[in-house]
């Protein structure tokens, strides 16, 4: 499961120095600068990526972001891990020079983030890109930073000899747990509880990312299809959204699936608009976010009713949340707070964060995927 972030502000274009020297974790590093200009091409973003491994995509349709190499890198872990990250991006941004002929959002510095579910053990990673190709409003451009090398495209293939098999919590296992998950629930312990297992997909040789990219984005049109640091998928969700004073999202939860004698849009409208157990699960999810949210806003609206959104897959209840933002706080600062919510969690959230520690049996699961751009 995956949560987009994305924090955008306004800005225009101009040449900025934000600091002489950039310091992380004790290594000094020479001033890096960040060029965005105007490109004349309209080809898809995804075939823009050049190499099967170390992709970055936050693309929805023929708009967003993919990039590649790493200028910068850093990795946190531990309860504290959103402050880590905040503070690192804000030393970073505040030692580069930024020429930026474009000024549209999602230009200047950009880093893409994954976030660990839990406090531990795994770790939360944020990449700035070598380079990065951007579109928006039919606007191209492309942000390098302290020059641009080209790099040949080597060729999309593929996996060959694909074999599935279960991961950590096999089809028993994973029965007893939402089981037990269920007991709690009606014995008043919980309200929900969300539980996930894992499926192992292994190849013959290493998996070229740009073609999962690809038959993600085919597949899933009208959702973000991403990639960092390994993490790759397609969500339709979007966690918390920033525009200068404004704060946006949109709240999934509630879902069902085409099945035989309920396959057409308007019988699985129908289904999720008036299922009790559904409506329940997003009303969850819509308060957990609202209640962490509300400190930081001076105004906050909450769509009267969920509406339905159909994937190939799935539909799911959603509602658009919108704010306005009482003081100058980060999009990390944010997401801390609102992190996690009851759509990946469950609710209560202290008793289904330990409920999910003792009965899921995973390696810690990546949860939060973050796009972090613009000036600072």
């Amino acid at each position: 499961m995956a949560r987009q972030i994305d924090e955008r502000r306004p800005v225009t274009p101009r040449t900025a120095r934000y600091g002489d020297r950039f310091d992380s974790m004790s290594t000094q590093i020479d001033t890096l600068t960040i060029t965005t200009c105007l490109i004349p091409h309209s080809d898809p973003l995804l075939s823009w990526l050049p190499t099967p491994q170390g992709t970055l995509s936050w693309v929805n349709g023929r708009e967003g972001l993919v990039g590649w190499g790493e200028a910068a890198r850093f990795a946190a872990t531990g309860g504290d891990r959103f402050a880590q990250a905040q503070h690192w991006w804000s030393r970073f941004t505040a030692g580069v020079v930024v020429h930026d002929e474009v000024g549209v959002l999602g230009t200047g510095p950009v880093a893409f983030t994954t976030l660990a579910f839990a406090d531990s053990p795994a770790d939360s990673v944020l990449i700035v890109p070598k380079v990065l190709v951007g579109r928006r409003d039919g606007v191209t451009w492309m942000t390098t930073v302290g020059g641009h090398s080209a790099i040949a495209r080597q060729p999309v293939t593929a996996p060959h000899g694909v074999r599935y098999s279960s991961g950590a919590v096999n089809d028993g296992a994973h029965r007893r747990s939402v089981a037990v998950a269920v007991d709690r629930i009606r014995a008043g312990e919980l309200r929900k509880v969300v539980l996930a297992r894992d499926l192992i997909a292994t190849a013959d040789m290493p998996l070229d990312e740009r073609y999962l990219l690809v038959r993600l984005a085919e597949r899933f049109p009208n959702c973000w299809a991403y990639a960092v640091a390994g993490l790759i998928g397609a969500t339709p969700e979007l966690l918390l959204s920033r525009e200068a004073e404004t704060v946006s999202a949109r709240t999934m939860a509630g879902t069902t699936w085409p099945r035989s004698g309920r396959s057409g849009e308007a019988e699985l409208t129908q289904e999720l608009l008036t299922s009790a157990k559904n409506r329940e699960e997003h009303q969850h999810a819509v308060r957990s976010l609202v209640e962490n949210l509300s400190p930081f806003c001076s105004s906050l609206d909450v769509a009267p009713e969920p509406r339905v959104v159909h994937l190939s897959n799935v539909s799911h209840l959603v509602s658009d949340i919108r704010g306005t933002l009482a003081a100058n706080t980060s999009l990390l600062e944010l997401t801390a707070a609102v992190h996690p919510t009851a759509a990946v969690c469950g609710a209560p959230t202290p008793e289904a964060m330990r409920l999910i520690d003792a009965l899921e049996g995973l390696v810690p699961r990546p949860e939060t995927f973050a796009l972090l751009g613009g000036h600072p």
